[in-house]
């Protein structure tokens, strides 16, 4: 990537998030802001994917408040802990370079995937943890994306009534899904990177 394309050192610039503003991006994890190595348990295997640190700096700058909603199914299958998935998190903050507080809220969905879908998961695509934010936060439902790879992401985003967003750097997107996003206007970009820099 061109280092003219890049936003300012995170140095040179504040990142407060605007705790008062009604736009949010809902972002999934594995496949967006990191590799997705399948069910990782493992904080040295984090890699982010190139590009990230400057989206999230666009997205604040832009007044955008960041939200993670991720599946991490592999908690409820006996995979790897909730405690695991915390210290992954951890690994991807350091990886960041940027400064504590930067997401409002992060929800890690661990129902298994295997577990019968009721209206209390948050597992995408249920739309649980959006609405809550949106309630709980004072959201525009208007101005929120949820951005993700997959199309779990995609339906979530719909069932909770703001935009989605397709990103190519995590699963392959199928021929039926790329009707599915066309049916349902989700927009696709290369990476978050191109997005954000839309905002």
């Amino acid at each position: 990537m061109p280092a003219e394309d890049l936003t300012p050192s995170p140095d040179s610039i504040q990142l407060t998030p605007n705790e008062n503003s009604p736009k949010a991006l809902f972002l999934d994890r594995d496949g967006t802001l990191i590799v997705d190595k399948g069910n990782l348990g493992d904080p040295e295997e984090v890699e982010l994917i190139p590009g990230t640190a400057e989206a999230l700096i666009m997205a604040l700058q832009a007044g955008y408040r960041l939200f993670i909603l991720t599946n991490q199914g592999g908690v409820g299958l006996g995979l790897f802990s909730r405690d695991e998935v915390e210290a992954c998190h951890r690994k991807m903050f350091e990886l960041l370079e940027l400064p504590e507080g930067l997401f409002t809220a992060i929800c890690a969905a661990t129902e298994s995937p295997v577990e019968p879908f009721t209206e209390q998961s948050y597992r995408k695509p249920s739309p649980r943890f959006i609405k809550d934010m949106i309630k709980e936060c004072n959201l525009d439902p208007k101005q929120c994306f949820m951005i993700g790879d997959r199309q779990t992401d995609w339906e979530a985003a719909r069932n909770a009534g703001i935009q989605g967003v397709a990103v190519l750097t995590g699963a392959e997107i199928t021929d039926e899904q790329e009707a599915w996003l066309a049916n349902n206007a989700v927009p696709q970009y290369r990476q978050l990177y191109q997005f954000c820099r839309t905002l």
